[in-house]
């Protein structure tokens, strides 16, 4: 007997064995049960997750000997010839290969004739979305009043190719991507059912590399068995398929996170000299911060629908290491060196660039946290002068606290009362942030003079802000710590 694929050994014979489309699954088996059946359905999704195997098992549940039912027995002759594309009743029509309008006109008239054994007469057009508009056009009418003996189930990868005409008649089914984790534990149930020793880092690869398609993931897997034997591990998934593994990947993501250039590249180096391909490892990186900014902004439950338990803790430990924002910049960045590999005459140049660029967002301090955090000195500091003023009748009043002067006013200010080095040694709340190198309030004012002259400051010019925060940084400085007027000039 000839040898048979595990993607046809193991497609699904009833709607409780689909995996991932529990959406459609139960509103399909509802509509059976509710007496609630179209005359037209139509799957929409991307290739290997389900739409011809969801089209024939639909069949079977309605032309079943003991249907129409929501489990079909598979044992019945409709059943097997459904399964196997023998029966008379049931048409399958490759669209792409069929999608002339005379082609057309052959489904329909096959149409007036009633079924030869069976309950209803139904027809699956694959790739639907191939047909010319003159074939979709002579199916309108038909489609709109069938006899009542006929179905049509359409499927199709590229939905939007579908005439809006032809979509309104239908009832319209998307199929969703499968996640990780359902793949992972399909391929791990064949691999216990067929004797195969695998590992779950092997497994968690060949569900990686399969981009949400069942179908491509046991694919997958019957190479492996065929270059390795019934013996595998994630070696030999990354040897046969170019992956890289994920604690490769994970340690580059770190690296990018606590800004290790020298470290980026050496992972970059050692990826070229291994041969694998930089775009897919542009596709798992960007699919890794993906992951990251989900577990930040949503948690654990909306994360693990995507990963396993071991990455779940690498995402908890990585989260620490940079806020949401700049995750939100690195995905950004890698999303478009993504877009601009393809055409790119160097691509570890344009990678090793890109990181260096994701390593730097991931460490750099953004103008709006500097801004938040110069109002919030000013702010305290204010306070701590309209604390440290003195009581009583003769108390001088306390300084407005209205906006800023702007820096390039000529005009002298009078700078607030100096205060001793021991009033204005920085507290807990004032203390600096470990990565900015600098002490606000740590110098002693009382040595500042009470009317000092314009003094020219330089400024070096903010990287990608084109200077627009200058003037608001230095105001907030000159109001934090006194001085006269300040005189800028841009360092060009």
């Amino acid at each position: 007997m000839a040898y048979e694929v595990l993607a046809r050994k193991w497609r699904p014979k009833t709607f409780d064995d689909v995996v991932g489309q529990d959406h459609v699954t139960r509103t399909l088996a509802n509509a059976i049960a509710q007496d609630r059946i179209a005359h037209a359905y139509l799957f929409i999704g991307p290739r290997g997750i389900g739409k011809t195997t969801l089209s024939r098992i639909f069949a079977m549940a309605l032309n079943c000997e003991k249907g129409p039912t929501m489990h079909p027995c598979g044992e019945c002759d409709n059943c097997k010839g459904i399964a196997v594309g023998s029966d008379m009743d049931v048409v399958e029509l490759d669209a792409a290969s069929n999608n002339k309008v005379e082609d057309i006109h052959g489904v329909l008239d096959q149409v007036q004739f009633a079924p030869t054994h069976s309950r209803f007469k139904i027809f699956i057009l694959d790739e639907v979305h191939m047909l010319s508009n003159a074939a979709f056009n002579a199916l309108l009418k038909t489609l709109e009043e069938p006899p009542p003996y006929v179905k049509f189930i359409f499927a199709t990868t590229e939905g939007d190719k579908v005439l809006p005409t032809i979509i309104s008649r239908c009832q319209r089914f998307d199929l969703r991507r499968i996640s990780t984790g359902d793949i992972l534990r399909r391929l791990r149930f064949i691999c216990n059912a067929e004797g195969i020793a695998i590992t779950d880092d092997a497994l968690l690869a060949i569900a990686r590399g399969s981009n949400g398609g069942l179908r491509d993931a046991l694919s997958a897997l019957d190479q492996l068995i065929a270059f390795k034997g019934t013996d595998l591990t994630e070696e030999d998934v990354l040897a046969v398929f170019g992956l890289v593994s994920r604690g490769a990947l994970e340690g580059l993501a770190d690296a990018i996170l606590k800004g290790d250039i020298p470290g980026i590249l050496r992972a970059v180096d050692a990826f070229e000299g291994a041969g694998k391909d930089m775009r897919r490892l542009t596709a798992e990186l960007l699919w890794h911060f993906r992951n990251l900014l989900v577990f930040q902004q949503a948690g654990v439950e909306l994360a693990r629908q995507d990963v396993t338990t071991e990455q779940l803790a690498v995402l908890e430990a990585q989260a620490k290491l940079a806020p949401p924002q700049r995750i939100v910049e690195i995905t950004g960045l890698l999303s478009e060196m993504e877009g601009r590999l393809r055409s790119a005459l160097s691509v570890r140049t344009l990678v090793e660039m890109t990181l260096i660029r994701c390593a730097r967002a991931a460490k750099t301090v953004s103008l709006d946290e500097v801004l938040r955090r110069l109002t919030s000195l000013r702010e305290q500091v204010i306070r701590r002068l309209a604390a440290a003023a003195p009581r009583g009748p003769a108390a001088a009043p306390a300084a407005p606290q209205c906006a800023a002067p702007s820096v390039r006013e000529s005009s002298p200010t009078v700078p607030p009362s100096p205060l001793s080095a021991a009033e204005v040694e920085p507290e807990d709340d004032l203390a600096p942030l470990e990565d900015e190198g600098y002490a606000p309030c740590a110098e002693d004012l009382s040595s500042m003079p009470q009317s000092a002259p314009p003094r020219a400051v330089r400024v070096e010019t903010l990287q990608d802000s084109g200077g627009q925060y200058v003037d608001e940084i230095l105001n907030l400085a000159v109001r934090l710590f006194g001085g006269g007027p300040v005189d800028v000039h841009e360092n060009v």
